[in-house]
């Protein structure tokens, strides 16, 4: 099988096509032919070895967190799949990743795809909507009659927070930029408050959550719109000093852990329609290195990027 690997850390210039020998799967393993996979921020900075404190990986390694594809085989324990389903599935940092043709993952870690969602779509929904999903419900607990700010409301997971706090009821603001205004606007947002042109903390006050997926300045002066007894849940992002000692706020980490019950909920919310993919631009897997390139200047303010895995553009 073709894969994208990088043999030592550094940057995008790391990942080159290999040929590799085809995955055999395990006793609780699904072997995945792979049509559709993400690029996520952790991939970019797991590649440059930004993120060996928190995951110990060492070269060489083939990146990616989630994929779509078809089932090719089964290990002997495993029930519940068929040769020839369309399924989503996720990978941890860890492992190796789902930038390749071919991966055997754990039946846990596998679901099947949402109904009326081709491949790309299903590989833009899963790791943001699992984020999301993690950030908004395991979290932050946000109900109906909630007033939520959402950090950068225009990204792939705040896109999805925004529209799964819809869902639950919530009120939700976002902050994004100018241009992409009508983008969140579609998402549903309530209000949208366009950073380039004004302070956030001008334009909402007294929220029961925000969600931070920005980090740095953007953090700390989230404290300020909450209400007393609100929460500020945060990704990993850019870096941040906690100064919320002494305030009446609770600020929780969003620990991003799939699990087969939270891979089922996105994917019946995408069934239901509830969850809508946003992609951001298509790429074939050996311009992966491309994208990461347009992930680490900041270019991709809209959605998922993702990479068609069975189409070399060489």
């Amino acid at each position: 099988m073709k894969a994208i690997r990088f043999d030592r850390f550094g940057g995008p210039e790391e990942l080159k096509p290999v040929d590799l020998p085809d995955p055999e799967p395990g006793p609780d393993e699904v072997l995945i032919e792979v049509h559709a996979v993400s690029v996520v921020p952790g991939d970019w900075k797991l590649r440059k070895g930004l993120l060996t404190a928190m995951f110990p990986v060492r070269p060489p390694k083939v990146p990616g967190r989630d994929g779509a594809g078809i089932v090719r085989a089964m290990g002997a324990d495993v029930t519940g799949f068929a040769v020839g389903d369309r399924v989503c599935f996720t990978c941890q940092h860890v492992d190796q990743g789902s930038y390749a043709q071919l991966a055997a993952r754990p039946a846990a870690d596998v679901v099947p795809a949402p109904d009326g969602l081709g491949f790309i779509e299903c590989a833009a929904i899963m790791h943001a909507g699992v984020c999301a999903w993690i950030a908004a419900v395991e979290t932050a607990g946000v109900k109906a009659g909630d007033r939520v700010l959402v950090q950068g409301a225009a990204g792939a997971i705040g896109g999805m927070a925004v529209q799964l706090c819809k869902h639950l009821g919530a009120e939700v603001s976002g902050t994004c930029s100018e241009r992409n205004r009508d983008h969140v606007a579609a998402l549903g947002c309530d209000r949208i408050i366009p950073y380039d042109k004004v302070a956030f903390e001008t334009a909402v006050s007294d929220q029961d959550v925000a969600i931070d997926l920005v980090g740095g300045d953007v953090h700390t002066r989230s404290y300020g719109v909450l209400r007393p007894g609100g929460m500020l849940v945060w990704l990993i992002a850019d870096k941040f000093e906690d100064r919320s000692a002494g305030l009446d706020i609770e600020v929780r980490q969003a620990a991003i852990v799939d699990n087969p019950g939270i891979l089922k909920a996105v994917v019946d919310l995408a069934s239901a329609g509830r969850l809508r993919p946003l992609v951001s631009r298509v790429l074939p897997l050996d311009r992966a290195a491309e994208a990461h390139r347009i992930l680490e200047a900041g270019e991709n303010s809209r959605g998922r990027l993702v990479l068609e895995t069975q189409r070399f553009a060489a």
